[in-house]
Parts: C-alpha cells; structure tokens; sequence
C-alpha cells in the first residue's frame, strides 16, 4: 500500500468512527472492572476468563465474572452452572455463586439450543441489564468475558461502562495476530486502558519432554512489543485445561499447585499491581 492509499484508508476510518468521549458509568457493587477480549474466536479467551477469576479469588479477593458474550456464552458450561439466577423483587438479579464467584451470564435464562439472533438494540438493553439490574455484593474485580471481534456488545461496554482495564487473548499465529491489532485500536478509540496481552496455547509439550509451538512462536510476545503493551504471560497447552472447562470446573481451582495455576496467579499479580497504583 502506497502512502496515498494509507493516508486515505485512515481517513476514511477515522471518518466513520471517530474518537469520541463518552459519559462512562460505574457498576454498583463494583470496584474494579476488567474486560477480557479477543479479536476473534477460537483463542480461548473464555477459558483465560474463568481461570482468571479464580486467581484472583485465590488471592483473597472478592470476584465476580460476568459473561457479556451474548452469541456464545461460555462460562455456564464452564462453572458448571445449571440453575437460574433468582430474584427477590422481581426487578433486580442475584448473581449465582459457584466457587466463591458471583456469576450471572445470558446463558442462565436460555438453553444451550436457544439461538441469539438478535440486532444491535436487543445487545445493548442486554447489557444494560447485565449492569444496572444485577446486585453484585462488593465485588473487587468483576471479569468481563467479552464477545470476540469489535462488534455491537463489546462497542457499547467500552463507550459506556467505566472499564478499569482490558486484557487482549490471543494464539501466536498470525491470523490471530491480525485482529489483536484491530482490537488495540478499538480500546484506544474508546479511551479503555489496555493493561496487556496474553498469549493462549502457546505450545504444547509432548510425553518425550519436546516443546511444539504448534500455532507458530512468539506472535503475542511480537505483537505486545510493537505496540508497547505488557505481554502478562504464555499460557500453554494442556488437556486438562480443555478438559476441566468441558466438565465445568476450572482447572486453577482444581490444580492449585500444578505450574499453569501459578502461572495464571503470576498474570493475577501483575494485574492486580497495575490496577491499584
């Protein structure tokens, strides 16, 4: 692409969605807010999500997940979660709690089966709900298991939800790569703070003791570096994370001393250090 052509692809961008300042709006019962998004689907940024909530509740504090991700939710599957939020005043939810989480997610008021086909409107009042009628009960961070891509629900919590920070997941490869970019720039139209990226299924070591970066090597380390973004950690491969997500228990409260758990408590320190400077 010639500098003219550049010049006039980011005008254009620049034309159609615009940085804005939006009114941003706390959620009640919360302290801190953190996002976690992905580009696109498949990096297994819910499976990040939930095993990062328990880190951090592993560290004494007080979490609540909550899964914006209207078209696929994952974490009822993922906790194990099979009941139906209650209510006492018929207005308001009460999260449902499963090892010491408060969750609340769409996926507890439809089945599996039931299809989201719905528009922009029908995301936002969603959302909306999800934030203004949930009673989260002093709460110090909320994780946001946010949809993949830049579409309507990530769009509308960014422009208007006090987002503490937001955490980019993706794989090494490149397809993967190509769209972590689109969300940096995203977070940075939305004046979201990006406190970093993790690398998801880094490699995967074989029985004989061999490391195979089988979706290619170093995209997420590359890419945090291009951008000036912390690389928070490289989560490897291992069945029994696919595996206890499948089941719905997570694998960190289920294999607290196993060397993935501490590594998803090394990304839970840091971030917790960069949220409370």
């Amino acid at each position: 692409m010639t500098e003219k052509e550049a010049n006039l692809s980011k005008n254009f961008m620049d034309q159609i969605s615009p940085k804005t300042q939006f009114k941003k709006n706390k959620i009640n019962g919360i302290k801190k807010i953190i996002a976690i998004s992905s580009g696109k689907g498949g990096v297994g940024k819910s499976t990040i999500a939930v095993n990062l909530a328990i880190a951090l509740k592993n560290l004494k504090y007080n979490v609540g997940i909550l899964d914006a991700d209207i078209y696929g939710p994952s974490v009822p599957k993922m906790m194990g979660i099979s009941e139906k939020p209650k209510s006492e005043d018929g207005v308001n939810l009460i999260p449902i709690k499963k090892f010491d989480l408060q969750c609340m997610s769409i996926g507890f008021m439809v089945s599996e089966e039931t299809p989201m086909i719905w528009r922009g409107p029908m995301v936002a009042s969603t959302i909306k709900t999800f934030t203004n009628k949930v009673l989260w009960d002093n709460v110090d961070f909320l994780i946001i298991d946010m949809p993949p891509g830049t579409g309507d629900a990530l769009l509308t919590f960014s422009q208007e939800i006090d987002i503490d920070g937001a955490i980019i997941v993706t794989t090494p490869q490149d397809i993967a790569i190509i769209d972590v970019k689109r969300g940096i720039e995203m977070f940075k139209r939305t004046n979201v703070k990006i406190l970093g990226i993790i690398e998801n299924m880094t490699s995967f070591t074989s029985d004989d003791g061999v490391e195979h970066f089988i979706f290619g090597k170093d995209g997420g380390k590359n890419i945090a570096s291009k951008f000036n973004i912390d690389l928070l950690g490289q989560i490897p491969i291992n069945i029994n994370l696919r595996k206890n997500s499948d089941e719905g228990s997570p694998f960190v409260d289920q294999f607290k001393d196993h060397q993935v758990s501490k590594l998803f408590l090394e990304i839970s320190n840091k971030i917790t250090k960069l949220l409370n400077n």
